[in-house]
């Protein structure tokens, strides 16, 4: 099964979003095939947030090659409850937790990059290259926690319900996190002469 996925990874796909479930029903038939499309679609998201919450290229490839099996295996199990990203991203999320689990990873910000895809980050509402390094610095000095809420809210576009149900803890707990992640993080930029502004 390994073999298999490793080999899917190493190929792409056109894909409509409007299909996704579609997609999780034929592999949980045992469609390779759309496994396949599946990553295409979703394989750099994956790993941007697995990155995100390790902070280490190879931890992070490994998530996602994880969380694939965790597709292949448990794709008879969704239930259709939310969009096909937010499920999986939980995966992705509780897969990073458990690789991280007894182990002290440094936070390497050469690797915690913007994505173009989801909604507009924080980093893209600073002006200049030296303000977007400052930005992932900053991000990186945050706990896995509140990196997770940052990197599921602006750069994967999940709702606050959406992040919730990956994060597996209420709604209330998500807002305070962000409140909290977005101060702290102005904090850090206004120590390095960001204006604080540009994180709203």
């Amino acid at each position: 099964m390994v073999e298999t996925i490793q080999l899917l990874l190493d190929q792409g796909m056109t894909w409509h979003e409007e299909d996704d479930v579609k997609y999780i029903r034929r592999i949980a038939k045992g469609d390779a095939e759309a496994l396949r499309e599946l990553y295409a679609a979703y394989g750099q998201r994956m790993y941007a947030y697995a990155l995100r919450l390790t902070a280490d290229p190879a931890t992070a490839e490994d998530v996602v090659q994880d969380s694939l099996v965790a597709v292949w295996q448990g794709a008879r199990r969704f239930r259709g409850e939310g969009r096909v990203l937010s499920w999986l991203l939980g995966i992705v999320h509780h897969k990073s937790l458990n690789s991280m689990r007894g182990r002290s990873l440094p936070v390497d910000v050469e690797h915690l990059e913007v994505l173009p895809d989801g909604d507009p980050g924080p980093d893209e509402r600073v002006t200049s290259q030296e303000d977007a390094e400052l930005l992932r610095q900053g991000i990186a000095r945050l706990s896995p926690s509140h990196r997770a809420i940052l990197e599921l809210i602006f750069y994967q576009g999940l709702s606050l319900k959406e992040v919730a149900r990956v994060c597996k803890c209420p709604v209330g707990t998500v807002k305070s996190r962000l409140s909290y992640a977005k101060k702290r993080l102005r904090g850090i930029l206004s120590g390095q002469g960001v204006s604080g502004e540009d994180v709203k």
